[in-house]
């Protein structure tokens, strides 16, 4: 599926550009898990990832907007002045809320491909009335940022969702600082998952057919030079969760559900950039 990068790409661009408009035109979000997209409270990923103490700091639009698996802010361990870039920030919500994290010292980089989200990220950070915050328009394969210049990045349900990880792990390498945090929710996987999975694009930008294995995901951070590397789970999904994110997607929901229960799961990833190496990439 990795050598299927553009197509991949151009489908992601297209879901999620829908996603933002539906949000612009009052109608909620398309969620990760493409089996709720009119209510994202009922999709078993992206739902009940953030507290009201956190969403109300925010416009609406950035919490309906939000089509994560998890809640890297709450995880990441921010402090006052760091600079942190977010890898597929959408609507934005991530990114404020670490803007508020560090505060008016440090500041908060979104990064993503689709106009659709830009905009409205650029619209939910003139609401929120911070100043801290900075939306750049490129692929996570490529990060428009130089060599060493992000203490954090973090990431929400979107690493998944790219054709070439070994690429996006080796330009957050690069871009973070010599002892710098890469601080991630992702889906990952525990066990063999079944072809029809795989090869089902939908099921791709759900945030499902993508999904690297828990190893293979540690294996790859340190080929990209990470160490410290740990994968906690955040939440396994259930049978009636994988019922969910299967329905509707051109698979056999009872067949192939018992065979995903307990293999796909939310995570929180951590790494760190070593404070000094001799690899590309090391040092600013």
């Amino acid at each position: 599926m990795e050598s299927n990068t553009t197509s991949i790409k151009e489908v992601v661009r297209e879901k999620y550009g829908q996603a933002a408009q539906r949000v612009k035109a009052g109608a909620g979000s398309a969620c990760c898990g493409a089996s709720a997209c009119c209510d994202a409270s009922a999709d078993p990923i992206t739902s009940n990832l953030y507290g009201a103490d956190q969403t109300g700091e925010l416009p609406q639009e950035a919490v309906l907007a939000s089509l994560g698996c998890g809640n890297p802010t709450a995880l990441a361990e921010l402090h006052p002045g760091e600079i942190v870039l977010d890898l597929g920030s959408g609507g934005g919500i991530d990114v404020l809320l670490s803007a508020r994290r560090v505060g008016p010292t440090g500041k908060a980089y979104g990064l993503d491909m689709t106009d659709e989200m830009l905009s409205l990220a650029e619209e939910n950070k003139r609401k929120s009335g911070l100043h801290n915050v900075e939306f750049l328009k490129g692929e996570i394969e490529n990060i428009p940022l130089p060599d060493g210049s992000v203490d954090v990045i973090i990431s929400n349900c979107v690493i998944n969702l790219s054709g070439d990880k070994d690429r996006v792990l080796r330009e957050a390498f690069r871009v973070l600082k010599p002892g710098g945090r890469f601080a991630v929710s992702d889906v990952v996987v525990r066990g063999d998952v079944p072809v029809e999975v795989r090869k089902n694009m939908e099921l791709w930008v759900g945030c499902i057919a993508g999904a690297l294995e828990e190893m293979e995901y540690v294996h790859r951070l340190a080929k990209a030079g990470f160490d410290a590397i740990d994968v906690e789970p955040t939440r396994v999904y259930d049978i009636s969760d994988a019922r969910a994110f299967l329905s509707g997607q051109g698979v056999d929901v009872d067949e192939i559900a018992p065979q995903v229960e307990g293999k796909f799961m939310s995570a929180f990833i951590r790494a760190t950039k070593p404070a000094s190496c001799c690899a590309p990439g090391c040092c600013a």
